[in-house]
């Protein structure tokens, strides 16, 4: 077994391609170490999100929150405003999977303001499409449509049908 994190980095990809999401998340895990320790902070904080999605992918959400916290202030700090923004997402799935709604949707907004911020359109629509979906299941309706509304305004490319649903959506406004 090898302890060089780039090695162990592309175990854990491709664990993660073959599926095996508890086997990524540790090869992950081990990489973030070794990152750490050779003081590349920004990669070691990358494994950890890497770590967040395969833990999320393996039924493990607990620990997916886990990987994830405090991933998005090591970015910020390092005024990464993508990855900060992937890291809150992250750290928004784990929150829906474990049933805190409200946190999960101070996250993914907190994310879509930052993709909006980079003009990352259609990741910013896609953060609010989740948080969209949370409102409506939660029965928080009138707020949903208006967050999906966002969604679709914020899309780079909408497919046929989103500008379709965009079209209806302004008489509602």
């Amino acid at each position: 077994m090898t302890t060089n994190p780039a090695q162990l980095e592309s175990q854990g990809k491709k664990a993660f391609e073959n599926k095996n999401f508890t086997q990524a998340a540790d090869l992950f895990q081990q990489a973030a170490q070794g990152y750490t320790l050779g003081r590349a902070g920004l990669q070691a904080a990358e494994m950890m999100n890497n770590a967040s999605v395969a833990l999320l992918q393996a039924g493990k959400p607990d620990d997916a929150l886990k990987a994830a916290l405090g991933t998005d202030e090591i970015f910020a700090g390092a005024k990464d405003t993508k990855r900060q923004a992937m890291a809150l997402g992250n750290q928004a799935a784990a929150l829906e999977a474990l049933a805190s709604y409200d946190e999960a949707i101070q996250k993914y907004e907190q994310s879509a303001e930052l993709f909006g911020q980079i003009n990352e359109g259609d990741l910013r629509a896609m953060v609010m499409k989740s948080a969209a979906a949370i409102k409506l299941k939660t029965g928080k309706i009138t707020d949903s449509a208006f967050k999906m509304m966002g969604s679709l305004d914020a899309k780079d490319n909408p497919s046929f049908f989103e500008r379709i649903l965009r079209f209806f959506m302004r008489f509602i406004k």
